[in-house]
């Protein structure tokens, strides 16, 4: 919305744009930075944005960092003393800015914040003192003219006001003894973030953005059982005069609100999720003295990505979970503790082992150095860095540790951009590094066409012991199937692909499963937002990998584990049921908030087999031998004449099974709250289920 502004009382103020509508109205656009009309919140491949009003805002990120142009308002009247406006982005004087132009020429100039990795796309609110330019024509202009890490710009909400705002006060801080575990932090999410300091003694011991507020929506936890008895200094970048957030910070020896975590309205059921913060990708999966450990990604101050520690929870059956505090923190505000994994050094080879407890090591990326390597031997509560780090140095993410027994050496596979002699191509590489001891560590081989978060194990086919391959996956789960001599993979397949959904992500298989168990197990990060919450996103279910055989070589296939059946409530299990269509609803006594559904039939040709979970449609086509969820359709074929569907749906995904595990689609979503039930029924031929079974899951959660 865009008015011309007559000189009106004081009282009012002038909404000059909000960028609620489609178009930019009477604004002009040249170039492609700007779009054809504002941006709906973040634009693809942008990091969250936050802290502008309502559901738009002006947004220079169209087509990227690279896209450049300039967005200018009609002519307006300047009738009040001051322009209030919210601004984000780079930080780039004359190439990513807001001006305000008077008879032709610049009179008032602001950016963003950011100049270079590590900075947040919330929007900060600030003001222009107009006094002297009173009853002056004038029109704003955004410019982005750069190119490369933060170019471009975010502008909203444009407001004439008499009343002066707030004054940002720069680096405001707050003294305070530490009498308790946690400190507690006042978060809304949306709000735009600031940069906290926790210092002790002088010294900087925890440093991280965070959505302050004094109007909070929930509250962030930070352990400060260390530094009990010392007096600590809480630092905040900036805050307008008037806020009262870093006043509300307090102190308890309890988490806030605990009786009520794991009870949200959008917490998943059947689903790990963080207690509190954003989670992304599985790290360090491994089975240890009957505990499995999931560590992750996790921003334990905000909804939205940022601030990468490595949370960790364990569970004794992959289902129930325990959240601990946390393993990995950024070692400092612009290094993060990216991805990695984690390993049970059984010889202690790298001589770390102290005690009785299993050696663990993990290797992470850390922003700022390289891949790193830590150890505990303390099942993985503590952990402390090899003074070596980093171990590799490069343009690069994401080390996957694996022991490679016939050769008596370790193995990281990780994500490379660099390579000898590419000049200014594009790099996408898994590189492989050896090592006799997890300190010392010797490029071998690489092979292109991956992207992050690899994975890489070995299956025998059909089973079979004596017949084995290796599996390298990206993090969207693409892989290919061939050998591998200890130092190089030699691909025997193109690139395949896996998971045939949406937002599953950076998957990671368990370390270290029992032989007798036999498994190799994964889980990923299953995208599933939960708006207005504490947390956000969750894991998928954990899940056993085969290698099959199909007429077309041995292919991955996916089954949710059988620990997952544990969570059954009564159910109704039937078996040699022929659906004819208009037949009544065999299901229809299952209802529930999570649900199964598990179906095996021989279809005849015509016939369409139809499943819906809380109003989440799931369709089998004979005919098209596809699969489609929710709107989704995935190649399905029948194996053996026969077709076996898995249904799991949650509160906020639902991951669907089929053609013996070759097909799995899983996806985010959010069923309708008022609806609970299960419908089976067929259209066409009738068809004849071999089994049909319904069951209410129950919670994950102690």
């Amino acid at each position: 919305m865009l008015t011309t502004c007559p000189v009106l009382p004081a009282a009012d103020d002038l909404l000059l744009a909000d960028f609620e509508g489609t178009t930019y109205g009477g604004w002009t656009a040249t170039g492609a930075a700007f779009g054809p009309g504002p941006a709906q919140g973040t634009l693809p491949g942008q990091m969250t944005v936050s802290g502008y009003e309502g559901k738009g805002l002006a947004s220079s990120f169209h087509g990227g960092d690279d896209s450049t142009g300039t967005l200018v308002s009609p002519e307006f009247m300047i009738g009040r003393k001051y322009l209030r406006y919210l601004i984000g982005g780079g930080g780039w004087a004359g190439k990513t800015c807001l001006n305000l132009l008077v008879d032709g020429q610049i009179v008032r100039t602001a950016t963003g914040a950011n100049l270079k990795a590590g900075g947040s796309e919330a929007l900060e609110a600030t003001f222009w003192d107009l006094s002297d330019l009173q009853g002056k024509s004038a029109r704003l202009e955004m410019v982005d003219e750069a190119k490369g890490g933060w170019a471009h710009l975010s502008v909203d909400h444009l407001v004439q006001t008499d009343t002066k705002p707030a004054v940002m006060i720069q680096n405001p801080s707050r003294e305070l003894k530490i009498e308790k575990r946690y400190l507690h932090f006042p978060v809304k999410n949306g709000a735009p973030n600031h940069r906290v300091a926790v210092l002790v003694k002088g010294q900087v011991v925890r440093e991280f953005e965070i959505a302050l507020s004094d109007q909070p929506e929930w509250w962030a936890h930070l352990d400060a059982g260390t530094w009990v008895g010392e007096t600590a200094t809480l630092r905040v970048d900036r805050q307008p005069s008037d806020a009262k957030a870093l006043g509300s910070i307090t102190q308890a020896d309890t988490i806030h609100a605990a009786d009520s975590q794991y009870r949200e309205p959008l917490r998943p059921l059947v689903h790990f999720s963080a207690r509190r913060g954003w989670l992304n990708d599985p790290n360090g999966m491994v089975f240890s003295q009957g505990e499995y450990h999931l560590f992750f990604q996790h921003n334990p101050y905000g909804w939205s990505w940022g601030n990468m520690h490595w949370g960790h929870a364990v569970s004794r059956d992959m289902v129930h979970w325990e959240e601990l505090p946390i393993a990995l923190y950024p070692p400092r505000y612009d290094d993060m503790a990216f991805s990695g994994s984690a390993v049970i050094d059984s010889n202690n080879t790298s001589g770390w082992k102290t005690g009785t407890n299993d050696l663990l090591v993990a290797a992470f990326t850390s922003t700022g150095r390289g891949e790193c390597i830590v150890h505990s031997n303390d099942r993985g509560r503590t952990w402390q860095e090899f003074e070596g780090n980093p171990v590799i140095k490069h343009q690069g993410r994401d080390p996957r540790l694996l022991w490679h027994a016939p050769t008596r050496q370790w193995v990281m596979t990780v994500y490379t951009e660099d390579r000898p002699g590419a000049g200014r191509e594009k790099i996408q590489d898994i590189a492989f590094y050896t090592s006799p001891d997890l300190k010392k560590w010797t490029y071998q081989s690489r092979i292109p066409g991956f992207f992050e978060c690899p994975d890489f194990f070995e299956l025998p086919v059909d089973g079979d012991a004596k017949n084995t391959r290796w599996v390298l996956s990206g993090a969207s789960s693409e892989y290919r199937v061939g050998r591998f001599d200890g130092k190089t993979f030699l691909p025997e397949t193109a690139m395949l692909p896996d998971q045939r959904g949406k937002d599953f992500y950076a998957a990671q298989t368990f370390s270290n499963i029992p032989d007798k168990d036999g498994r190799r197990i994964q889980i990923g990060w299953l995208r599933a937002a939960a708006p207005g919450m504490s947390f956000n996103q969750c894991m998928s279910l954990p899940q056993e990998l085969r290698l099959i055989s199909t007429a077309d070589g041995p292919r991955l296939s996916r089954h949710p584990v059988n620990e997952l059946l544990t969570l059954r409530q009564p159910g109704r299990p039937l078996a040699n049921l022929t659906l004819k269509p208009g037949d009544a609803n065999p299901l229809a006594e299952i209802t529930g908030e999570a649900l199964e559904v598990r179906a095996e039939f021989q279809p005849k040709p015509g016939s369409v087999v139809n499943f819906e979970l809380r109003g989440i449609k799931v369709r089998y086509d004979t005919d098209r031998a596809e699969i489609t969820v929710n709107g989704h359709t995935a190649p399905a074929p029948l194996r053996g004449g026969i077709q076996r569907i898995v249904i799991y749906l949650d509160r906020t995904a639902i991951e669907v099974f089929a053609s013996d595990g070759l097909t799995y689609v899983p996806m985010p979503l959010i069923p309708e709250p008022d609806r609970r039930g299960v419908m089976a029924g067929v259209e066409g031929e009738s068809v004849t289920f071999t089994k049909l079974e319904g069951y209410t899951l129950g919670s994950i959660w102690k």
